[in-house]
């Protein structure tokens, strides 16, 4: 009995292992094709099969993914020997539109059959390079939507307004007291926010610290602005 565990790298691979550069593809009207290297340190040889998904993000923000044909690639399977490197090419064969286009190519390692009887677990590397077919003019806009706060957990909505994809890079929360002084401050991790997409981001606020607390102020700096808000706290909303 043979068990198969994939490993998801959002940014990068096993660096160590193989790895594969560079970790991103952006496509214009004017670059329509680029080159990936996959590179193996490793004492064997890698067996890889590569493909290429639309990427979306559902209501709550989650990472959705559609085997797609709107990315010309080669090849699609390869081997790379212990040292070696090879290039992966790939294109767009769709139009450009006026809102971002967001797909991975997903770089998977193939697992070496198991001669072994008896179970074993064999962990493998699957990593989606981001490509993204840039709109005729880009508009990077966001806002946080209704900040919420219920029983001590606290939501706070960002919404992309904008035509293109950011990076939520942190959210800071600050719990200010009556005395304006700061008594709670956490850091959020971000991510990829999609064009038109909402991402809800939540966090529990310390019962001993809550009924303090008589404003939150949010800020979520991404990689091409800065939003910021923040929410009146009602003694109500802390009690569980």
């Amino acid at each position: 009995m043979s068990l198969f565990s994939i490993v998801q790298a959002p940014f990068i691979c096993s660096g160590q292992d193989w790895g594969v550069s560079p970790i991103r593809l952006d496509f214009t009207t004017k670059v329509t094709s680029g080159i990936l290297t996959v590179s193996n340190g490793t004492p064997d040889k890698i067996n890889y099969q590569i493909k290429a998904f639309e990427w979306a993000q559902d209501g709550e923000g989650k990472d959705k993914y559609t085997e797609t044909a709107d990315i010309i690639f080669f090849p699609k399977m390869m081997v790379v020997e212990p040292g070696d490197k090879k290039i992966i090419r790939a294109g767009m064969k769709v139009p450009r539109a006026d809102r971002e286009k967001s797909y991975r190519l997903f770089i998977e390692e193939i697992p070496k059959p198991q001669k072994a009887e008896g179970a074993h677990i064999t962990f493998t590397i699957r990593f989606g390079v981001p490509i993204f077919f840039k709109p005729v003019k880009e508009e990077f806009k966001g806002v946080i939507e209704k900040i919420s706060m219920d029983k001590g957990i606290l939501t706070v909505p960002i919404k992309n307004t904008g035509n293109s994809h950011f990076v939520i890079q942190t959210i800071t929360v600050k719990g200010i007291g009556a005395d304006k002084e700061t008594v709670f401050s956490r850091d959020l991790p971000g991510w990829y926010l999609l064009n038109g997409v909402t991402r809800q981001y939540t966090t529990e606020i310390p019962k001993e610290l809550c009924g303090k607390i008589v404003k939150l102020e949010i800020d979520a700096k991404t990689d091409q602005f800065t939003v910021k808000d923040s929410l009146d706290v009602q003694r109500a909303m802390c009690l569980q």
